[in-house]
């Protein structure tokens, strides 16, 4: 099946600036895929250079097989969902929803059904004659989602939507968004800088930095697996270990680090030798603590904990291992101590939860 996007060594200037630095990426049909990376890392270009708001300098851009590099915005076949919804306030939802389909000049009743559809499917069918001012920001939402939705387009494209809207209404707005797409079977891309958001809806993401892909896969590869520090740190929270590799047999790779030798047996994107100088990613949930040696685990050490904060679903805890200080997260946790004591404990982790990374 061809992709339903395709970037071909794509790179977008300002000035001096490489804003997008020679990026090729395919999307397929259906796919919700995330752009990720931190602020200025480019993804926000790469989203305007598929919309037709930015020209790349080099490269090709191809919408469902066809060269759209060239053309504007309103030949792409594409629905944009703002950050800041961009909603119409003199109109209606319904007015707004309708208004793509108003410009392209379809029949009334076709208009009316395709909308009603919409709004069905995003759920504001009762607020069709409401206007934006009177409704949540969620609400806002969901209709400027309608109006992306309503003119069927090849491909729909989302620019940070959910920034401007509180804790809660994010965590509903994530499964919508995602119950949404599937149910339309739309290709979607999505930018966002918040990593829980990507990782929750995400079918596959792309970490950026610089204006380069870093990594590219499922969520839950490229959170177990990170391929850099630079990935490793921006997914979530991990404890770097700096290392040399002392042994390596039958999949085992050890690790003499300053707390000892440490054992690894999780996959790598590269071919470790010894000798080879390292960094160990280790993250903070897959570190247990116990008042006893559990028996057929590779890595136990012993721990002191010099604080714990309790947090309710988990507590995080600051340890002590040799010179290092690590963190971990204790999901589901007893009632924890406020005190500041030392209290001695041994700290373990399985070898398949050790990453190994270029140093």
């Amino acid at each position: 099946m061809a992709a339903a996007i395709e970037f071909q060594n794509i790179t977008k200037r300002f000035g001096e600036n490489r804003v997008v630095d020679s990026i090729s990426l395919a999307i397929e049909p259906g796919e919700l895929f995330f752009l990720l990376g931190p602020s200025g890392c480019g993804k926000t270009t790469l989203l305007r250079c598929l919309a037709g708001f930015y020209t790349p300098e080099e490269g090709r851009i191809f919408i469902a097989g066809r060269d759209v590099t060239n053309l504007p915005p309103e030949q792409r076949d594409t629905g944009m969902v703002f950050q800041s919804y961009a909603l119409w306030p003199h109109m209606t939802v319904r007015e707004n929803v309708a208004f793509g389909l108003d410009l392209r000049k379809l029949p009334k009743t076709e208009i009316r059904q395709r909308v009603d559809e919409a709004l069905a499917m995003v759920k504001m069918t009762e607020r069709a004659d409401y206007k934006p001012n009177q409704l949540s920001g969620g609400q806002q939402q969901r209709v400027a989602l309608a109006r992306a939705l309503v003119i069927r387009p090849a491909c729909v494209l989302l620019d940070e939507p959910l920034s401007n809207l509180d804790a809660k209404l994010r965590l509903e707005m994530r499964t919508e968004i995602r119950r949404i797409c599937k149910k339309a079977g739309l290709t979607a891309v999505y930018v966002t800088h918040d990593q829980k958001e990507a990782l929750s809806i995400a079918d596959r993401l792309a970490i950026m930095d610089k204006g380069r892909l870093q990594q590219i896969g499922d969520p839950r590869d490229v959170y177990r697996f990170p391929n850099s520090r630079l990935v490793a740190n921006f997914i979530g929270e991990t404890n770097f270990i700096e290392g040399k590799i002392g042994r390596a047999v039958d999949g085992i790779i050890e690790i003499d680090t300053a707390i000892g030798t440490i054992a690894s047996t999780a996959k790598s994107e590269f071919a470790a030798r010894v000798g080879d100088r390292v960094t160990l990613s280790i993250r903070p949930e897959v570190i247990r603590l116990s008042a006893a040696r559990p028996a057929d685990i590779a890595n136990i050490f012993d721990a002191s904990v010099f604080n714990s904060i309790y947090l309710g679903e988990m507590a995080q805890h600051e340890i002590k291992i040799g010179p290092l200080a690590m963190k971990i997260f204790d999901l589901n946790p007893e009632i924890v101590s406020r005190d500041d004591e030392v209290k001695n404990a041994v700290a373990w982790f399985r070898a398949e939860n050790v990453v190994l990374l270029k140093e």
